[in-house]
């Protein structure tokens, strides 16, 4: 039989890492993970077309797109690079248009593509801290929700087996998880830092953390409170058992 207290910890717990994963998984699905703001009076648009379409339908090449991005208000994502322009009208060309994103997304092998110090230039030398920074931020998070999908099987198979041990393994996925959670936000963070310093944006576009990123964030504490209760509600309810048996045995 289990305590209320400890009922009332497995179900807060349940609750809180429902919520991590649900945070988690709209933040790796959106692309407002890190955004760039460029005063439209210092841009030319004349050549905003020209960016678009290299943007859209050229070929992949990191300093080509950061360029596009820093020049026409872009966003990055893990699994997403967008770019802010006009709406095309099919009947006239308004002279204010509506803004609209468009949006590209990084390809598997893309995603493991190889950084160079020199961006841009595939003949320089290999920049390794960039690139495992980057296949970091695209591995862990998906490993975090994998170990959270896992921590609910064995709770599940916990409850069916009318059994209180397996909670024990459920924190420690949990607690793995949120490490994985928070590593993917430094990871972000550590390489757009490094990004900028190799190719540094032009004067008067500023960079700001999206919104995405603040969901991933969101979600470790999350994650890291949900591991703490189920921790403590395996331990507490083992002692307590351990206790229970020893006083029976007297």
């Amino acid at each position: 039989m289990v305590d209320n207290r400890y009922a009332t910890a497995l179900v807060i717990g349940s609750v809180l890492s429902l919520l991590a994963t649900v945070y988690l998984s709209v933040a790796v699905g959106t692309q407002h993970w890190y955004q760039y703001s460029y005063p439209a009076g210092k841009r030319d648009v004349k050549n905003d077309s020209e960016l678009r379409e290299e943007f859209i339908n050229g070929e992949f090449d990191e300093k080509t797109y950061s360029d596009t991005m820093f020049l026409l208000n872009g966003t990055l994502g893990l699994w997403w690079r967008c770019i802010l322009v006009p709406s095309e009208s099919l009947w006239f060309k308004a002279p204010d248009p509506k803004m609209e994103m468009q949006c590209v997304s990084f390809t598997l092998p893309q995603q493991f593509s190889t950084k160079y110090k020199k961006n841009g230039s595939n003949k320089s030398e290999e920049d390794l801290l960039r690139t495992y920074l980057w296949r970091c931020q695209f591995l862990l998070p998906l490993v975090s929700l994998a170990l959270v999908f896992l921590g609910g099987l064995v709770g599940v198979c916990a409850c069916l087996c009318r059994s209180f041990t397996p909670t024990l393994g459920v924190g420690v996925l949990h607690l793995l998880a949120g490490l994985c959670t928070l590593g993917t936000v430094c990871c972000f963070l550590a390489g757009q830092e490094l990004l900028q310093h190799y190719s540094p944006p032009p004067e008067g576009v500023e960079g700001s953390v999206g919104w995405s990123l603040y969901l991933a964030l969101i979600s470790f504490p999350l994650q890291m409170m949900a591991a703490a209760l189920f921790l403590w509600a395996a331990r507490s309810h083992r002692k307590n058992y351990t206790r229970m048996t020893a006083y029976r045995v007297a």
